[in-house]
Order: C-alpha cells, then structure tokens, then sequence
C-alpha cells in the first residue's frame, strides 16, 4: 500500500485549518499573497537572508534546492527591488522548486503568470535587485513578522502561509486533520435537514457562549 506522505497531507489541508492547529501564532502577515488565486504550496523552507535591495543569494539557493522545495526569502520588506524575475523563476521551476514566499515583491509578473509558478509575495516591481553579494541561505529569518527555520514546513493558499516549525510537523498535520473532520460532521449537523437543523444548531451555540458576569 502506498504512503502518503507528509507533504501530501497538508497540501491536501487548507491553510485556515493549519492556522487553527497551530493556535494562529505562525500566520504571515496578510500582506503577503498569492500572486494568482490558484497557487498552492506544501513544502520545506529553504531561508534567504538578502541585504536591502539585493537578490545574488536566490540563485545560490536555488543551486541547493531538492524537488518540492519552498525558498523562503527575507528581503525586509523592500518593496523598490525585485527578488526575482522570470528568467529566476525559470531556473527554480526547472530543478522543482515549488514555489516562492518572499518578503518583498518580483517583476515579469506576465511571465511569471504564465509559468504558473506559485509566488507569495507583497506585489511587484518594475525595478531589478542588485547582484553585489551578501545574502545569506539556510540561516533563521523574519518573514511577515514571523521566524522561519530551514525546514520549517510552509503551507500557502489562496488565504495565506501559515509556517509549521520542523519540531511541530507530525503533531500539527495530525490536529488540523482531525479539525477538518470535526468541522465535516457540524457541518452535517447544521446543514443536513435545512432550516430545521440550522435552527437547532444555532440555538445550541449560543446557548454555549459564555456571558460577561
């Protein structure tokens, strides 16, 4: 029988479910979207660590990266210099990496849209990044103000990335799993005879909400 595999059970959950299971303490911030709604990503981080305005260390990790790998790249919010463009972009698809999520923003968004490689990020530019070295990979760094490991597993989808440090990866895939479930069977319950079941459900509800004093 075959295996599923840890990436291919949170790429099957959403992020919102993810989030739930790991209390909400390892969201990036919201400012850091899906370039293209459809995009969807599960994989471990490769870090990057870039001086302002620079991007020479995106391509040293790409050489590094394995098949499924998600570069995770600390460019400290600039939002003048992009990180990449598509020539960039081309190379990491073509050795799989998966996708990007960047604290900063790319160019070529036409030819990165029809690569269909999943970019998370604060939006575009016009502007390259410089080349002058300095950047550092696989090192802990800060992204939408939240650290991240090399490692760390990364989840993105339409509502954002949620970051689930190495440590936590069994545990969190097994709790947002089973939030999933629960959520299923309330569905069924509120939804599965029409007005009637929503009323009981939601007269049960609030009858469980807790009152000031």
């Amino acid at each position: 029988m075959e295996t599923t595999t840890i990436q291919e059970r949170f790429y099957a959950l959403p992020t919102t479910a993810i989030s739930d299971a790991t209390g909400g303490h390892t969201n990036l911030d919201s400012k850091i979207k899906p370039l293209a709604d459809h995009f969807k990503i599960a994989g471990r981080a490769i870090t990057v660590r870039l001086p302002d305005g620079e991007n020479g260390a995106v391509l040293e990790a790409i050489s590094m990266a394995q098949k499924g790998d998600i570069l995770v790249i600390d460019a400290k919010g600039n939002t003048n210099r992009a990180v990449a463009g598509d020539f960039v972009v081309s190379l990491a698809k073509g050795i799989g990496v998966q996708g990007f999520v960047v604290d900063g923003v790319i160019r070529d968004m036409a030819a990165i849209q029809d690569l269909d490689f999943p970019v998370f990020a604060l939006g575009t530019t016009v502007a390259a990044g410089f080349k002058n070295g300095g950047g550092v990979v696989n090192c802990p760094i800060s992204v939408g103000n939240v650290t991240v490991h090399p490692g760390d597993f990364i989840i993105g989808d339409i509502d954002g990335v949620v970051v689930v440090p190495q440590q936590d990866i069994e545990k969190i895939v097994e709790t947002a799993e089973k939030k999933i479930a629960k959520d299923e069977a309330r569905e069924k319950e509120a939804l599965g005879n029409g007005e009637e079941s929503i009323r009981a459900y939601l007269a049960k509800a609030v009858s469980n909400i807790k009152k000031p004093q």
